[in-house]
């Protein structure tokens, strides 16, 4: 599931003491009542606020891993009685050290009277998946039991995600090195030996005289080309959000890539769902905050609609048929379960059953990139090649 819907923000506040002072500083809060909550505690009154960007949050969000360390903590104290303050000041313990403040505020508020969704909400990054269930299961009193849930699909997720990144890098590490194996070429060895034939009075094919002058352009202008690298990263750091967007919307549209993404989302929505069902979460509520943490803009459309259909009255299991975006065979599975009275597992089951799919495809797409890596290879160290060796295969054939 996505833990990026509900983060904190960073402020850089002005805040007056009560000795009649005044104290400037950063804090991280979900917004400025939050923040004015923080000061309020500390005997301080906030006077005005400026938001920093996301890039400069002096407070990181809890990442996955920290996450499933986190529910699985929750969910083995609280099922062995422990008071569930206790458990949050051992939970602290587990999560990386730039959060443990922020579980210290969860749990100061849990002890202030807080429900345990609402401290999660208001210390931020925790998503809204994750919040519905904590408040559905405050409810049933079972936060063990949901606390585990999450776990579980946090760590099937971090499974599915360690494999994209895996996918991602390969590929990116070939290409770099290819990349910059192609650079050293251009601007160290084409204008050595291009500028060596050029004077021996060497006519040069079109193909060597275009390499040959971009080397020596970039030679002459090797700082400035440097800056614009180091400007390029930082650049792509600090829009990484954006890039991100990009890359995940090419990735749906291109051959063999789609289906592992397809794969993925799908592996993210059926885990959800378990874990919102096994909270007793309403069908209708649970696909609102499932189809919301998807990011594939047709399968969460359909989804939507199926969810306002079952609102107005309609039966599941006649809905879902329509909903094309799922495999037919899924599809069918779910109206087996609906009539079974057995959807919770059924999502759990294909929740497993489309990881193990991300599996099959990922190894089907690393066995396909591997020969068009080479390929692309080729193209670029063939071509810098074939422009140096031209010139001198002419000079031989002259010399002959």
């Amino acid at each position: 599931m996505s833990r990026a819907a509900s983060t904190s923000r960073s402020f850089f506040y002005l805040a007056s003491k009560s000795s009649g002072g005044k104290a400037m500083g950063i804090k991280s809060a979900r917004s400025e009542r939050a923040l004015a909550e923080q000061l309020r505690r500390e005997k301080q009154v906030l006077v005005r606020t400026w938001a920093l960007p996301g890039w400069a949050s002096t407070t990181p969000d809890m990442s996955l891993r920290d996450h499933v360390e986190f529910d699985a903590q929750i969910a083995q104290l609280v099922s062995r009685g422990v008071p569930l303050t206790d458990a949050l000041e051992v939970a602290a313990g587990v999560v990386s050290k730039p959060n443990r403040e922020r579980i210290d505020r969860l749990r100061s508020l849990v002890s202030q009277g807080t429900s345990f969704a609402d401290a999660c909400k208001q210390v931020g990054s925790f998503d809204t998946v994750t919040i519905a269930i904590y408040r559905a299961a405050e409810k049933t009193g079972d936060l063990a039991g949901a606390c585990d849930s999450l776990a579980k699909s946090a760590r099937r997720q971090l499974e599915v995600s360690g494999k994209a990144a895996t996918l991602m890098i390969y590929p990116a590490i070939v290409l770099t090195l290819a990349l910059l194996a192609a650079l050293v070429m251009i601007i160290v060895v084409v204008p050595m030996i291009g500028n060596s034939l050029k004077k021996a009075g060497l006519d040069l094919p079109a193909i060597t005289s275009m390499l040959l002058a971009l080397g020596n352009f970039l030679q002459a202008n090797i700082l400035a080309f440097l800056l614009g690298v180091v400007l390029l990263i930082i650049s792509a750091v600090l829009f990484r959000g954006a890039l991100g967007k990009l890359a995940i919307k090419l990735t749906r549209s291109a051959p063999f890539v789609r289906d592992v993404v397809m794969e993925q989302e799908l592996t993210r929505f059926f885990a959800v769902m378990s874990s919102m069902s096994r909270s007793g979460i309403p069908l209708g509520d649970a696909l609102h905050v499932s189809s919301a943490a998807i990011t594939h803009p047709g399968l969460s459309r359909d989804l939507q609609r199926m969810r306002l259909r079952l609102i107005e009255g309609g039966v599941f299991r006649k809905l879902i048929m329509r909903v094309e975006s799922l495999p037919e065979s899924t599809r069918k599975l779910l109206v087996a379960a609906d009539q079974g009275g057995d959807l919770e597992d059924a999502f759990n089951a294909l929740a497993r059953d489309h990881a193990a799919a991300v599996d099959k495809k990922t190894a089907r797409l690393m066995a396909i990139l591997e020969p068009l890596l080479i390929v692309i290879l080729f193209v670029i160290v063939g071509t810098i090649i074939l422009a140096i060796m031209l010139p001198m295969f002419s000079m031989t054939s002259g010399a002959l």
